[in-house]
């Protein structure tokens, strides 16, 4: 069936797609690049709450979902940090996304809690490593 054939390296290439997306969210934030933290050409001042904090975890979770290491974890943090950006910074200036400008934070949100759910996929630094993991033998007891 196609679905079985391309479901693994279907789910690499979102997985790789929305790890970049986010890890150049978290650079323009970090250093001004990209057209730098929303586009003001500047970066999120050195520590400061939430903004400094929100760019270094989208640009540490980015990276590892991006080449797939991690990829649960890192996930799993990504998707509960735009679910807090979302109630906390958009969701008080309106109830639904389209008004509040939060549709990046759910997008970003499910998103990531879907590639917590489903894994890596087939093209993952995870999955070359827990196929190079050599089988466990078990002592043979009589």
């Amino acid at each position: 069936m196609l679905a079985d054939r391309i479901g693994g390296p279907a789910l690499s290439l979102f997985r790789a797609v929305v790890g970049l997306l986010f890890l150049c969210h978290g650079l323009a934030s970090l250093f001004g690049v990209l057209g730098g933290n929303r586009g003001t050409g500047e970066a999120v001042p050195l520590g400061e709450w939430p903004g400094w904090w929100a760019a270094l975890i989208q640009a540490a979770c980015g990276g590892l979902v991006l080449v797939g290491l991690l990829t649960r974890a890192a996930a799993l943090l990504a998707s509960g940090s735009m679910a807090y950006a979302y109630f906390v910074v958009h969701q008080p200036d309106a109830l639904f996304p389209l008004r509040n400008g939060g549709e990046l934070a759910v997008l970003f949100c499910w998103s990531f809690l879907l590639i917590a759910v489903f894994g890596p996929g087939a093209w993952a630094v995870d999955t070359l490593l827990r196929n190079r993991r050599p089988v466990e033998t078990r002592p043979v007891t009589v």
